[in-house]
């Protein structure tokens, strides 16, 4: 069966929704969409009826391209306010033969009894390692014999209101959320490596209002924090310094402006309208501008890594959809050092940072899928056939999601 997955973020400028389909290990895009987002204020959802239509239209535009519905959804949400916890499970293995799928998702199941706080909702549970009887730090015990097979698992939470107010918006759009994961977790897994995966480090996403840092340790998320700025004040930066309008300043930030001022064009000039009349703005002028914003940003990212750990910090990426911006590579070194890398997402029909966290997320519930020993498509067979038929688009809706493949938010 073809594995198709869907993932989508709700984000205070933009909605993201990206289809992969995963085939020879190899996730490739079936679609993916930018839209404008509304009802979203610093990544929480402020007006759900608003969310809502915004979730609508990047899903018709979606559906439109892939001659589906696509109903089935990983959900990725902002980490603001998350609780991180270690936990212990244990339990009799059931099969003699082996260690089965089975056997993780009990014993995770188990490490979770008792610690989820009542005014809190599970997000998801990362297992640190496992071990079978003696045998201990395994990554994947299935096959494995043994009686009792243990684990020490990373709990994630969120406060319930603003995270019952995402999964609101996604149900009254239609969507039924398979699973959730954060947008630091999605950031994580789209520049995995194995060389990560032994290492402590640090993922900086510059939002449109807020900056996440997340510290990781061997892939594991251990802390986290929030920035309250963002992509937004450099267009406010730009807007009021000229006097232009900041949609003008948008503009100006992601097609003229450059990272760093030394890289700017002394003899490159754009012309701005400003009421009946025109302004002349060089890059020189608007990169200034630009660069001092993001120092400022990229420094209390800084500061906050420090803040959360003490241990060294051998790796340090930045991605959102400022990172895309001309030379941010090298103001991002000026302030952290050669250590310090910008996102580079080179799925085809997925080259922009602004996806990091959604494909992540998606490659995450696969590896998630993977351990429980699950084989998970979002989408029917017959649907399966359709987008292997671009040619037949005339489909019947009685038929979309036909089989139910059961729901596998099996923290």
């Amino acid at each position: 069966m073809s594995q198709v997955y869907t993932g989508i973020e709700l984000g205070t400028d933009s909605i993201k929704v990206v289809v992969l389909e995963k085939l020879h290990n190899k996730f490739h895009v079936l679609a993916s969409v930018h839209s404008p987002s509304d009802g979203i204020s610093k990544g929480q959802v402020v007006d759900i009826k608003k969310c809502v239509s915004s979730v609508r239209v990047a899903l018709k535009r979606v559906n439109d391209m892939l001659g589906i519905k696509i109903i089935k959804v990983i959900a990725v949400v902002p980490p603001t306010g998350c609780m991180l916890d270690i936990a212990v499970g244990s339990v009799d293995v059931m099969n003699s033969s082996g260690i089965t799928g089975g056997d993780v998702s009990r014993v995770l199941k188990d490490s979770l009894v008792g610690k989820i706080p009542e005014d809190s909702e599970l997000v998801t549970a990362i297992p640190i390692n496992f071990t079978v009887d003696e045998e201990e730090n395994i990554k994947d015990p299935k096959g494995m014999r043994g009686a009792i097979l243990e684990t020490r698992v990373v709990i994630a939470t969120l406060p319930k209101e603003p995270l019952y107010r995402f999964l609101e918006v996604l149900k009254l759009s239609g969507l039924e959320t398979l699973d959730i994961a954060f947008t630091s977790t999605g950031d994580y897994y789209a520049v995995r490596s194995s060389r990560l995966q032994k290492e402590v480090g640090a993922i900086i996403n510059i939002g449109e209002e807020i900056t996440n840092v997340s510290i990781f340790n061997k892939g594991i998320q251990i802390k986290n924090a929030t920035i309250p700025i963002g992509s937004h004040n450099v267009d406010r930066d730009i807007s009021y310094i000229f006097k232009i309008k900041e949609a003008d300043s948008r503009r100006l930030k992601e097609q003229f402006a450059v990272s760093m001022q030394s890289y700017a064009d002394s003899n490159d000039m754009v012309e701005v309208p400003v009421g009946n009349d025109k302004k002349e703005i060089s890059q020189v002028g608007i990169s200034k501008v630009v660069e001092a914003r993001l120092e400022e940003i990229l420094n209390l990212a800084k500061k906050e890594i420090k803040n959360l750990t003490n241990r060294e910090i051998r790796y340090i990426i930045v991605t959102g959809g400022l990172s895309e911006l001309a030379g941010f590579q090298y103001l991002v070194e000026s302030v952290f050092g050669l250590q310090a890398k910008v996102c580079n997402i080179s799925t085809m029909g997925l080259r922009h940072n602004r996806y990091s966290s959604v494909i992540g997320a998606v490659q995450y519930f696969d590896d998630k899928m993977s351990l429980r020993g699950k084989d998970v498509s979002m989408i029917s067979e017959s649907d399966a056939q359709t987008l292997m038929s671009p040619e037949d688009k005339t489909i019947n809706s009685d038929n979309i999601i036909s089989k139910v493949f059961g729901h596998f938010f099996d923290n």
